[in-house]
């Protein structure tokens, strides 16, 4: 049996991790996949022993400060100051943030938590992600230079897209930490930028891979009526092939299998172009909110859709109705043209689920083995592949053991045992 992971002692008392990032916990703090990662990864350190510190964009209406985890998560709210004024999210008044980030953060730090955790004795791990935290970290390493702390922490800059690139002042950057990505898509897109990132794989919450809840999956089969369900869960970016998701559902409903899709997009513009292409198919849509965050509430909130091809879920879904969807789906459509990592796919088939994914970042999954990649931007080849699952449900249910199979090694556990202890385990000088 394995054994869970504990805290590794590197030298002197065990690391302290310190994680930098806009997105956070808080459902303000969620916008994409970036809050799934960096929530994931915290408190898969802090169960494992790690004292660990979480700065993020939080809501303006929770504590500064929060300590879980059995005191070892700290979650820091920053400019929370801020987002009183902007109550659209973490990337409202984004610039502002990033101001106030910029100019009060190394200070505190500074200030309040570094020299206590050198004082202990062991390593501090600092690591950033996205553009915004690029700057932040240039200006800790020559902080840390400066005080004399070089030899007792270490800075890591983590990309899981491309967003803001021309931001990064990559030549300061590479001087300042170990740069890391999450696929070899985005290592080979970062070649582009002189900098070539050491791979480190997103992970998931070891409770996606549970077993189902067998009476909420019914529930779900009532509502639907027994149609063919997909569902697609991602920003309205045309990058998400929303488009060919909705001209598939069109095709499909052509040929009388009655599809059922359950969308649930983001604020951004492309949505209305994806709504207007189903309105030119004919194809009737529903908007539902669910009451709460309980997998009946998303069932009721399908029990009166019979006349609609497409379900709009306003409001964002939670763990159960996620884990509900992708394991009792016919297909969650992770279809992406352009994806640094496909988090959506990976938790999919955590769930036994029947990804559909596209062909770019997705390196966690074996296309024919445990998900279907598609590799155009043509509906024929998504209605093709859903309609061969459906007449062969022994290649779905072979897929599906495998996937979550597969899963289970992309959780935060293995993801810090195999690649982030033996990465800061490294000397110094072999992390750049």
């Amino acid at each position: 049996m394995k054994q869970p992971l504990r805290a590794v002692r590197l030298s002197g008392a065990p690391p302290a991790f310190v994680l930098l990032s806009f997105e956070g916990p808080d459902a303000y703090a969620q916008a994409g996949g970036l809050a799934s990662r960096i929530s994931g990864l915290a408190c898969a350190l802090a169960a494992a022993g790690y004292e660990t510190h979480l700065f993020f964009i939080g809501s303006p209406d929770h504590p500064g400060y929060e300590v879980a985890c059995n005191g070892k998560l700290h979650l820091h709210r920053w400019c929370q100051w801020i987002s009183r004024y902007h109550p659209g999210g973490v990337y409202d008044g984004e610039e502002r943030k990033l101001w106030d980030w910029n100019r009060s953060l190394p200070a505190w730090l500074e200030q309040h938590l570094f020299p206590g955790l050198i004082d202990r004795g062991g390593m501090v791990t600092v690591l950033g992600e996205e553009w915004q935290t690029s700057g932040t970290i240039v200006d800790l390493c020559a902080l840390s230079q400066r005080r004399g702390w070089s030899d007792r922490m270490r800075f890591f800059w983590n990309a899981n897209n491309t967003f803001g690139f021309h931001r990064v002042p990559w030549a300061q950057l590479q001087r300042s930490a170990a740069i890391t990505t999450v696929s070899r898509f985005m290592k080979h897109e970062m070649w582009q930028f002189g900098v070539d990132p050491r791979v480190i794989p997103n992970g998931i919450a070891s409770d996606w891979l549970g077993p189902g809840d067998h009476s909420a999956a019914r529930a779900l089969r009532r509502a639907v009526d027994g149609r063919l369900l997909l569902v697609k869960v991602a920003r309205w970016d045309p990058d998400k092939r929303w488009l060919m998701a909705v001209e598939a559902i069109g095709e499909l409903k052509s040929r009388g299998l009655k599809p059922l899709l359950l969308a649930r997009g983001g604020v951004e513009k492309h949505g209305g172009e994806v709504m207007a292409r189903a309105h030119a198919m004919n194809l009737g849509m529903a908007q539902r909110v669910c009451d709460d965050t309980s997998a009946g509430s998303l069932c009721r909130a399908l029990s009166a859709t019979a006349g609609s091809d497409i379900v709009l879920i306003e409001g964002p879904l939670s763990r159960p109705q996620l884990r509900l969807l992708y394991q009792y789906s016919d297909g969650v459509l992770a279809n992406s043209g352009i994806e640094p990592f496909g988090l959506v796919g990976l938790e999919a088939m955590a769930c036994r689920g029947l990804a559909f994914i596209g062909a770019t970042g997705e390196d966690y999954a074996t296309p024919g083995y445990d998900a279907i990649a598609l590799q155009s931007s043509r509906p024929e080849e998504l209605t093709s592949q859903v309609m061969r699952l459906r007449a062969e449900p022994a290649v779905a249910k072979r897929l599906r053991l495998h996937a979550h199979r597969t899963a289970a090694r992309y959780t935060w556990e293995e993801v810090i045992r195999t690649h982030i202890v033996p990465l800061v385990s490294l000397p110094q000088a072999a992390n750049s």
